[in-house]
C-alpha cells in the first residue's frame, strides 16, 4: 500500500520566469494566469528560485529583474515524495507552493496548498474505516475487536494487543502511509517478540558457530 505521491497531485503545466525576466513582465504573468508566485528556472529548466507577490511588494518598484528579488534557494519537492512531506515543507518554510523537480532538479510540475487539501480534507471517520479495513482486516487479518482505533484531526491512536511484534511494526508503518494521516500514536502491545530467535533457534545457531570456531 502506497500513499499518494506529489506526482499524482501536481499541476504539470507550469508558468515560469527566468532570472532575466523584467519585473513588469512578471506582474503581467501573475495577472494573466491568476497566480501569486512563479518558479524561476535557468536555461536547463532547473529551479533556481521562486518569485512571489510578496517579493514584489518588498521591492516597492517594478524596475529590475526577477533574479534581483526572487527568493533563494527555492524550496522544492520530488515527484515521488509522499503528501505529508510536502505539507511539512509548506508549513516549515511558510510558503504557498512547491516546485516539483526530478532527480536533476529540473522542473516537472508545481503543487500548492489547494492540491494538498484534496488529500487532507478527508474525515476522521473515513480514515478510521481505511485503517480498519486495509491494515487490520485485509493485511494482518486481525479480529476487528483486537485493536481500538481513534482518529482526531488526522492523528491516529492505535490501542490493543497483536500476536507478534512484527505485526505492530506493519500496523504502524501502513497506517502512517495512509492518505490523511498526520501522525500515529502507538499504544499497541504484542504477545510474541518474533524479532529475537527462539531458544531452540539460538541453540542451533550456537552449535553452528561453535563448530565453525573449532574447525578454525
Amino acid at each position: 500500500m502506497k500513499a499518494t505521491s506529489i506526482g499524482a497531485l501536481m499541476v504539470r503545466d507550469v508558468v515560469t520566469a527566468g532570472p532575466g525576466t523584467p519585473l513588469e513582465d512578471a506582474v503581467d504573468l501573475f495577472r494573466e494566469h491568476r497566480v501569486s508566485g512563479l518558479p524561476v528556472v535557468d536555461g536547463d529548466d532547473r529551479v533556481i528560485g521562486v518569485i512571489s507577490e510578496r517579493d514584489l511588494v518588498l521591492r516597492r518598484s517594478r524596475t529590475g529583474t526577477v533574479g534581483e528579488v526572487m527568493s533563494v534557494p527555492a524550496v522544492t519537492v520530488r515527484a515521488d515524495a509522499p503528501v505529508p512531506e510536502a505539507a511539512r515543507l509548506l508549513a516549515e518554510h511558510e510558503v504557498k507552493r512547491l516546485p516539483v523537480v526530478d532527480d536533476e532538479d529540473r522542473l516537472v510540475g508545481i503543487v500548492t496548498r489547494r492540491e494538498l487539501l484534496q488529500v487532507f480534507l478527508r474525515t476522521d471517520e473515513h480514515i478510521r474505516h481505511q485503517i480498519r479495513r486495509r491494515v487490520f482486516t485485509d493485511t494482518l487479518v486481525v479480529d476487528p475487536g483486537a485493536v481500538d482505533i481513534t482518529v482526531r484531526d488526522g492523528v491516529v491512536t492505535l490501542t490493543g494487543r497483536l500476536e507478534r511484534r512484527s505485526d505492530v511494526r506493519v500496523a504502524i508503518g501502513m497506517t502512517t502511509r495512509l492518505d490523511g494521516v498526520v501522525t500515529v500514536l502507538d499504544q499497541l502491545s504484542y504477545r510474541v517478540d518474533d524479532s529475537r530467535p527462539r531458544p531452540a533457534e539460538e541453540a542451533a545457531l550456537h552449535g553452528v558457530t561453535d563448530g565453525w570456531l573449532r574447525g578454525a
